[in-house]
């Protein structure tokens, strides 16, 4: 059974039993914005009971915006989301990316269980595409500077294409060439990297220690560093 807020309508912070129960709910809604925007708006539910980030979509209406299908990956925001549960992540109107560069105009919520853990999130993906080609007649919908604090989502077909922009975001911030990092460096690279939820996706620890030229020893040495709070 479901829980109404007390207009009546649903919010996230109502509670429900599994995500059959909460698809039944969403899959008019999301069908609802999806005819209702057009084919460049993307609607997905992910399913976050397992806590494995590489199969989450549960349900997706215009897929071919991201190229996602049902059983594809979560996002570097999901993965957020799994280093502090507790918090609430809805955020409306952010900035996105697909893995091809092409800008999203994004908004995600999230479901909760009657024990309070995540159990799925509810996103809407609008590529800013078409948009951007009449930007005189739709300016109100397209991001501004404003929104530059706001989170960037990183979305791509599979796990490890959303792992790698993860990692090259994180070694961009840094702000040096790879071949000229210290040790400093590399550790604030993973310090980022771990704030964000990217050590979640299988072999992640493999991928960074490749793109920063160390050995994987190197690569747990330096993340041990930075979980036990010595960064």
């Amino acid at each position: 059974m479901t829980q109404l807020s007390d207009s009546g309508a649903l919010a996230t912070n109502d509670q429900f039993d599994d995500i059959e129960t909460l698809y039944a709910v969403l899959h008019p809604v999301m069908r609802a914005i999806a005819a209702a925007v057009g084919r460049h708006c993307e609607v997905v539910l992910h399913d976050l009971r397992s806590r494995s980030m590489d199969r989450t979509i549960y349900a997706i209406e215009n897929g071919h915006v991201t190229g996602r299908t049902v059983g594809g990956p979560s996002t570097n925001l999901g993965l957020g989301v799994l280093q502090n549960e507790g918090a609430n992540h809805d955020a409306f109107g952010y900035r996105g990316r697909t893995s091809d560069g092409r800008d999203l105009h994004c908004s995600s919520v999230y479901y909760r269980d009657r024990s309070g853990a995540v159990i799925a999130a509810l996103c809407i993906n609008i590529d800013l595409t078409p948009l951007k080609n009449a930007e005189a007649l739709v300016a109100s919908l397209i991001p501004t500077a404003a929104d530059a604090q706001s989170p960037e989502e990183i979305v791509g077909p599979d796990i490890q294409h959303v792992l790698e922009d993860m990692i090259e975001s994180a070694v961009e911030a840094v702000g040096k060439p790879v071949n000229l990092m210290d040790k400093r460096d590399r550790v604030e690279v993973l310090r980022l990297l771990e704030e964000r939820g990217a050590f979640h996706i299988k072999r992640s620890v493999d991928r960074v220690a490749a793109r920063l030229g160390i050995s994987k020893v190197t690569a747990y040495s330096d993340l041990d560093t930075v979980r036990n709070g010595r960064a």
